[in-house]
């Protein structure tokens, strides 16, 4: 309310500023030309009494004929700090005695005897003068000549710029006090305006109201009915607006496409491919990778039927593809093309494994992991990113395509692709959080990186704190002007918008014939050779050091420490996907892990028990789906985590709506997923505690917990990701196209001008 009225007296205050404004501008002259005049005057004043002073001696030296004593007399009276210079003529109009500072330009001025004291202003090449002429008379009347006093003027000019800026100072200060009034009259006066609108809004009756129950005063009665009624209009329209948010599907996004894109075409690229074929003693098989960046993109290029282009990494990958290296997917139910880039073995150890999985992964995740850089892992980075961006090119069929750009990998291809399609909308995701600038500092290639991404049309992140910390590095590493209140970058004459999209999952719809929750329990833990009634805890991760799968073990073994009782009642099912099994550092960790489980098995297994099973090996959508609807807690303990999608994937199989979500405060779902038992992995004993609380859990508070985030999950899906981040889009070609038929329209006219 406060800031309402403020605003509001802001806009009564300027057409009054304007006022002022004007009234100084006619002012400032006025004081001007009065001050000219008292100056002049003044000088009027102080000639007559110099040439009255001179009269007497310059008589006497006349008569002597002494021109040495008159120039002496002369000399000394210039010495006036206004006088500027002194001159005699005699009666004939010659010049006969002056100073050395006379312009001889003004001669003996007009012809002709002056009879009293004349003044005038001349205007001369060095600037204006004040002229005086007086006559001099000897005795018994005759006149001799006249004595001529030349005053400077250009101290009246610094005296009337001082007097401008008295004048303006005085102005300033006058609109201040009235601008500071009418704050504080409007400011008081919308409070109480407001408070009567609240009144009638909220039906607010006071007891020392003079009005009835639900009565506005009478001054605000007139308008009740139309208040109300237009209160009414918005709350619907704003109820309508976010209905329609909320009901992000496949066919909305196609119908945004249609509406919104109107036909343009769209481009995905990013290192993993949504399908790999593998050749098997079965024939060519096909499998869809471990990967959150499938799982959120793929559902979205279903909606889109456009062009996925990725790495082709699978043995059968090269057999699958047609002549152009093309594919349609998926397999069962074709809805857009995977066109697939061939990279060397040497090329995929530099570009992947060494850039971006030894230096960027580690670098942009908080793991305490010394990131590795390296100028050759870097020469292959940049090659591979311009084979992608050529690609890019090839596959587009117009020379505007909307081009999304997934994660690291791609750092430098915005760039690339920009040079190549200028017109092009290029939607660049980091999957992974952005490091603060002090970290990012640490590449070599800082400026590069940085460099590349602006090329971005927009550049999204998970969070609002990764958009920041992203900003802060361009501020530090680049000359670039940025907008932190619009999060939007300037570079090279292009426009980067830096906006946050959290990512999302596609919710799943309910499938005939698919097992309930309960046979699901049943049959897990028969496969898994448990009792019924047996808990079930449950982690989901690829085999990295981020993941937190130590913590998370630890978290486990500290839990049957201090509660004995869970010892023989409890297994965690850890589920381990292998991943970047040739670096050493993921080696290194994987055998760390076996290690611990290895440790705590033993210190706490007896017979065919086991707290933690380790199954480091690939499931599919189906079986880990399977596993979360089996299980009574899923716990993810990443150390830093651009989102997690485990976790919402998790939310969204609990159709019962059971189980309980452990989730690491350092993942970006902990942002959204405020229900969540939200606790730090590297505190073992506050893990410990909230594994314990989760498996003891009330089963009506599960029920509230899990009922408020499949809410959240549902709504806030994979295609509001992506519709978002394409309604932007959506507006920033639009704007683009009517700048440029305005440029067009102001060329051609110009034209016909010339």
């Amino acid at each position: 309310m406060q800031s309402g009225s403020l605003r509001l007296s802001f806009r009564f205050i300027l057409p009054v500023a304007l006022v002022w404004a004007l009234l100084a501008y006619a002012v400032v002259p006025w004081v001007d030309n009065l001050t000219l005049r008292w100056f002049v005057r003044d000088l009027d004043t102080r000639s007559q009494m110099m040439a009255s002073a001179l009269q007497d001696p310059l008589q006497e030296y006349m008569a002597q004929k002494s021109p040495r004593r008159i120039a002496e007399l002369f000399d000394r009276t210039v010495q006036d700090q206004r006088l500027f210079a002194l001159a005699f003529c005699d009666d004939n109009g010659k010049l006969l005695y002056k100073t050395r500072t006379y312009p001889l330009t003004l001669g003996c001025m007009a012809e002709g005897r002056p009879q009293t004291l004349h003044q005038s202003m001349v205007p001369l090449p060095q600037g204006s003068v004040h002229v005086t002429e007086s006559p001099l008379r000897v005795e018994g009347g005759n006149y001799e000549g006249k004595l001529i006093l030349v005053h400077d003027t250009s101290f009246i000019e610094r005296r009337s710029a001082d007097a401008r800026k008295y004048v303006l100072a005085l102005f300033a200060v006058l609109a201040a006090v009235m601008a500071l009034l009418t704050i504080l009259i409007a400011h008081f006066s919308l409070r109480g305006v407001l408070d009567a609108l609240k009144d009638v809004l909220v039906g607010d009756a006071r007891p020392q109201a003079r009005h009835g129950p639900h009565e506005p005063a009478p001054d605000i009665q007139p308008l009740a009915g139309d208040l109300r009624a237009l209160l009414y209009e918005y709350s619907v329209d704003k109820r309508a607006r976010d209905d329609s948010s909320r009901q992000w599907t496949p066919e909305k996004l196609r119908v945004l496409l249609r509406e919104e894109l109107a036909g343009d075409e769209v481009l995905v690229v990013s290192n993993r491919e949504p399908y790999i074929h593998m050749q098997t003693a079965k024939g060519l098989q096909v499998h869809r990778p471990a990967s959150g960046l499938v799982t959120a993109v793929e559902p979205v290029m279903r909606a889109c039927s456009g062009t996925w282009i990725a790495h082709g990494s699978g043995s059968g990958d090269r057999a699958s593809v047609d002549r152009n290296d093309r594919v349609k997917v998926p397999p069962a139910r074709p809805s857009y093309t995977l066109r697939r880039v061939w990279l060397s073995k040497e090329e995929e150890q530099g570009f992947y494994y060494g850039f971006a999985n030894e230096g960027l992964w580690p670098l942009c995740h908080i793991a305490h992991v010394r990131p590795v850089f390296r100028s050759a892992d870097w020469e292959h980075y940049v090659a591979v990113n311009q084979r992608f961006a050529d690609t890019v090119v090839q596959e587009a069929h117009t020379d505007d395509p909307v081009v999304l750009v997934q994660d690291y990998h791609f750092a430098l291809l915005p760039r690339m692709v920009r040079e190549a399609l200028p017109k092009a909308t290029i939607i660049t995701f980091w999957h992974i959080p952005w490091p603060n600038p002090e970290s990012f500092g640490i590449c070599p290639w800082r400026e590069e990186i940085l460099e590349g991404l602006l090329g971005s049309t927009i550049l999204g992140f998970h969070t609002s704190f990764h958009c920041k910390n992203f900003l802060e590095t361009v501020d530090r590493y680049l000359e670039a002007r940025i907008e932190h209140e619009v999060s939007t970058i300037s570079y090279g004459g292009k426009l980067t918008q830096v906006e946050n999209y959290p990512i999302s999952i596609a919710w799943p719809e309910p499938e005939h014939g698919q097992p309930d929750v309960a046979d699901c329990r049943l049959a897990v833990r028969r496969e898994l050779a448990l009792p019924e009634n047996h808990l079930l805890g449950l982690g989901v991760d690829r085999l990295d050091y981020t993941k937190g799968i130590i913590e998370r073990f630890q978290a486990v073994e500290r839990m049957l420490e201090q509660y004995p009782a869970l010892v023989g009642k409890f297994t965690l099912l850890q589920i381990a996907a292998p991943s970047r099994s040739s670096l050493d550092e993921y080696q290194n960790f994987e055998a760390r892990v076996r290690s611990l489980a290895q440790r705590i098995n033993q210190r706490f297994g007896s017979g065919v028990y086991v707290p933690i099973m380790l199954k480091v090996e690939h499931h599919d959508a189906e079986q880990v789906n399977r596993l979360y609807r089996a299980a009574d807690v899923c716990v993810v303990t990443s150390l830093h985590d651009g989102m997690n999608l485990v976790a919402k994937e998790f939310i969204a199989a609990r159709d019962d709506e059971r189980g309980v979500l452990v989730l690491s405060q350092f993942t970006g779902a902990a942002r959204e997923l405020h229900e969540a038992l939200v606790v730090n992995p590297y505190h073992i004993e506050q893990s410990a505690e909230a594994l314990y609380r989760a498996l003891t859990m009330p089963e009506i508070e599960q029920r509230e917990r899990m009922r408020s985030m499949r809410s959240l999950v549902k709504d806030f899906n994979v295609y509001r990701w992506a519709g978002r981040m394409l309604l932007d889009a959506a507006r920033l070609r639009q704007r683009e196209r009517i700048t440029s038929k305005i440029h067009s329209h102001s060329r051609a006219s110009l034209r016909r001008v010339v």
